[in-house]
């Protein structure tokens, strides 16, 4: 089993320029990773149209495609929406740096749970293309879809060239057990982020809450344990929201869970408040300086922690 990383894991570092592309590529490789899943949507100081790229320019991104095999990496690419113009840059683009797998998720205002056939129409529509550059198009379960509404999608398609990206951690803000989530997704997945959440308080509301992994509520035992027995990937992409917080998306039970028990189970906020408030995580700069290095230290620390832990489960279950 192969470990990458997800840029997601460095998201302080990229939006104040304590990073690049090239400099993250070179960290996974120092860090003993396989892989790399680079994230393209916009953000604060990001590209506004490639997010942690510059450019979409052959010459830039054939840059980048050789800074990653030179070091022996996998690639990956992480994009959103379903609509066909954006799904065919994303493409184009995982082309130029040489990934293989692009991860999606449905865009909400799109989304309604109880009619999920124009994602499915729009899908259908770009597995040609992904079939003929030999690329693998993934939805992830991103905040608002249960892992019964991806599989309708991915059953509906029906194509080798599309599958389910399972989160392990985002199932939890639909009130979806992680163990339940990756259970059902494992036979269809071709894609992950492997992340660890607790639910912490936000003045009075329950929230979810990125930790480094091994430090949450999640089973991460049980959950890659899933992933190896009961789907056929070879990769587990690293993906730690940490620092970050969101709100649950669909209502108490939705998948599920109803109470505030078990993975669920209220726990104190990793930060001081009187410093920052679990929602105000993700953006700290917003807050003040002191913040933002507070969680740019934290940011950093936790990705080695979570990679170790990884090393030690892969060890542990892909000997």
């Amino acid at each position: 089993m192969k470990l990458g990383l997800e840029t997601e894991s460095y998201h302080l570092l990229f939006q104040h320029k304590r990073m690049d592309i090239f400099d993250f590529i070179e960290q996974t490789w120092k860090l003993g990773l396989d892989g790399v899943e680079i994230n393209i949507i916009p953000d604060h100081n990001l590209h506004p149209q490639f997010g942690v790229l510059d450019s979409d320019d052959p010459t830039y991104l054939a840059r980048v495609k050789n800074a990653i095999q030179s070091r022996n990496l996998y690639c990956e690419l992480d994009t959103r929406w379903t609509n066909q113009a954006s799904l065919m840059k994303s493409i184009e683009i995982a082309n130029g740096i040489g990934a293989d797998v692009i991860r999606t998720y449905i865009k909400v205002d799109d989304f309604d749970p109880l009619n999920l056939q124009p994602i499915i129409e729009d899908i259908k529509q770009i597995i040609p293309v992904l079939k003929k550059h030999r690329i693998k198009l993934s939805l992830e379960n991103h905040e608002h879809e249960t892992s019964d509404n991806i599989i309708e999608i991915i059953e509906a398609v029906d194509s080798v060239w599309f599958g389910a990206h399972c989160d392990i951690g985002n199932s939890m803000m639909t009130w979806e057990d992680p163990i339940e989530a990756v259970h059902k997704l494992a036979p269809y997945t071709i894609s992950t982020h492997f992340k660890d959440h607790i639910v912490t308080m936000h003045n009075d509301e329950p929230v979810v809450c990125g930790v480094p992994i091994g430090e949450g509520s999640i089973d991460i035992d049980e959950c890659f344990a899933q992933l190896v027995e009961h789907s056929s990937i070879t990769r587990i992409n690293i993906e730690i929201c940490y620092p970050y917080c969101a709100s649950f998306s669909r209502e108490k039970g939705t998948g599920g869970v109803f109470k505030l028990t078990g993975a669920f189970e209220v726990k104190e906020p990793p930060f001081d408040p009187e410093l920052i408030k679990p929602m105000d995580y993700y953006y700290p700069h917003k807050i003040s300086q002191l913040a933002l290095e507070t969680l740019i230290d934290a940011q950093i620390e936790g990705v080695k922690h979570s990679v170790a832990v990884m090393k030690k489960l892969r060890n542990k279950y892909c000997k």
